[in-house]
């Protein structure tokens, strides 16, 4: 058992994995959830439920959240049953994908309460959220970052430190970036396939093993082709990176005309009620088109 009392806000499909991934590797668990019936499964594992996110941090060593939008991370960092509010020492983790300006903001207030903050938000969706393969990356203080290589590794197999707080978010967009258009890549590649007749399956497979490999083909093309538009992580909240990392690339005066067309492709899914399907959902724009 380890010593260290992890406190856990989000228990979504990302955060239920981590959590499982967390008391495996033998650290205690303190969750968090609005409803609590919403934690009965985890409540069942030996998780301790609290009421607040300040009840969790009060009763943690370090404070793990992992929301939807950064208006939830604030809520639970700021609000006034915040887990600032009820924390004293040891450090708190956002890995929200969140904006980074919101992090360096997060890193100040806890700075001067003498708590660590970081920011490290996690690529490889529900997958690697529930086989511990997530890639993590990190900013705030390197000793911060290092302290906690423990309870990251529980979680992910890809740690790195990218910088002074803020830094984890910036390399987060840099990642949803890449995924915004590799998606629609990914998309047209099949569509164009099974249109040309060819077998969608086979394609996946011979294009996964050449130059055109990607996360995207191997692990959603085959859910594409199978119509499983289920969420491992869903449209709404790729559409609030996309929106972060836009408005983030224009404070730098920097056009990412990609970028910009996928949001748009996924602002037209959510518009037709597909907000929470999962992002390979797109697939289903292309195929349906008249």
């Amino acid at each position: 058992m380890n010593t260290t009392t992890i406190g856990f806000i989000g228990t979504g499909v990302m955060g239920t994995g981590m959590i499982r991934n967390l008391k495996k590797a033998g650290f205690p668990v303190n969750i968090y959830t609005r409803t609590k019936s919403k934690a009965d499964a985890l409540i069942a594992e030996g998780c301790q439920w609290f009421d607040s996110p300040a009840a969790v941090a009060s009763a943690s060593d370090v404070v793990i959240s992992i929301v939807g939008y950064p208006k939830d991370v604030e809520e639970v960092y700021f609000g006034d049953h915040g887990l600032l509010k009820g924390k004293k020492g040891g450090t708190v983790i956002d890995m929200t994908t969140s904006s980074p300006s919101l992090a360096k903001e997060i890193y100040h207030k806890a700075k001067s309460l003498g708590i660590d903050a970081l920011d490290a938000p996690v690529s490889g969706g529900d997958v690697g959220a529930k086989n511990g393969t997530l890639a993590i990356m990190v900013g705030g203080e390197e000793a911060a970052f290092k302290a906690m290589n423990a309870v990251f590794s529980a979680m992910g197999k890809t740690l790195t430190y990218f910088g002074p707080a803020g830094s984890g978010q910036y390399a987060k967009m840099s990642n949803q970036i890449a995924i915004a258009s590799n998606m629609m890549g990914v998309c047209e590649a099949i569509a164009y396939a099974q249109k040309s007749g060819l077998d969608p399956k086979k394609v996946i497979t011979t294009l996964s093993s050449g130059a055109a490999g990607s996360w995207s083909l191997a692990n959603l093309a085959p859910r594409m082709v199978k119509g499983d538009t289920a969420p491992g992580f869903y449209i709404k909240h790729f559409i609030k990176d996309m929106r972060i990392a836009l408005e983030s690339a224009d404070e730098m005066n920097l056009d990412l005309p990609g970028l910009a067309l996928a949001k748009k492709l996924y602002d037209k899914l959510a518009a037709d009620g597909m907000e929470d399907c999962g992002t390979q959902a797109l697939f289903q724009w292309y195929i349906n088109q008249k």
